[in-house]
């Protein structure tokens, strides 16, 4: 079982989920991923950590105000926020949110790439990020689908110290986000079922046991079904949209 203690610096760590009702969004993930809702209190703007089987897997918060959009936001853990923001920064990064600590948990800050994707980065002090991930109703993956190739490998080198590993999946050229010998991440070219309206976005995976099942299930929960199941070299996927219109995708690795 997938389970950590900790994240390497430059790994994506955490995943968290921005609700227009918060309530209604902890009962929709809770009951279609078994996961249990641990709401951190008032003082934390009832920020609530997913479990599963008693380990943190995924985060969800109220959004901040009208002008937010619901969506899914992915952390990679950083020796610091302050020191990754200033590469951000200099690499052309629009800066959502400063380095601002959070309780004795870690300090984290957020920002959107030049291609317009928003990623978050978490300087681990007494919380790591998730505690099971990499299985099912853990987060499996996350994956920049951008409108600028050449931009985003520049900027994520500079920022991450990430290596782009190109290679042919058949249908579109895909990337391997590399550091040292380990994957981190993905990209790839925008689809072009996407409006020309939606920038960059990174898109979270969540591993599952049966994709079309699940995916079953998630409609009669209320969510849209956006790429229906469908077979790629790692295993089968889909893409769907939550209540709140937040994107996020699940797959069922092969072997």
């Amino acid at each position: 079982m997938p389970e950590f203690t900790s994240h390497d610096a430059g790994t994506p760590s955490w995943v968290d989920h921005a609700a227009i009702e918060i309530g209604a969004s902890n009962e929709f993930y809770g009951t279609l991923f078994g996961w249990e809702p641990d709401d951190q209190g008032e003082d934390m703007g009832h920020y609530t950590q997913f479990r599963k089987d008693g380990k943190t897997v995924a985060g969800n918060m109220p959004v901040m105000g009208d002008g937010q959009p619901t969506s899914w936001t992915s952390y990679v853990s950083v020796d610091s926020a302050d020191e990754t923001i200033e590469r951000a920064r200099n690499a052309g990064a629009i800066i959502f949110a400063e380095p601002i600590d959070v309780s004795d948990l870690g300090r984290m800050a957020v920002f959107a790439d030049p291609t317009g994707a928003v990623i978050g980065v978490w300087e681990p002090k007494s919380f790591i990020g998730a505690e099971l991930a990499g299985e099912s109703g853990g987060f499996s993956w996350t994956e920049l689908n951008t409108r600028d190739l050449p931009a985003a490998k520049a900027f994520y080198a500079e920022v991450f110290g990430w290596e782009p590993n190109d290679f042919d999946m058949g249908a579109m050229p895909y990337t391997e986000w590399k550091l040292g010998d380990a994957t981190v991440a993905g990209m790839l070219p925008m689809p072009d079922m996407v409006p020309d309206e939606v920038p960059s976005y990174w898109l979270v995976y969540f591993g599952v046991d049966d994709t079309d099942a699940f995916v079953a299930h998630a409609s009669q929960l209320g969510a849209t079904t956006l790429l229906a199941p469908t077979d790629i070299p790692p295993g089968r996927f889909a893409v769907l949209a939550d209540p709140d219109g937040a994107t996020f995708a699940v797959i069922k690795m092969n072997g």
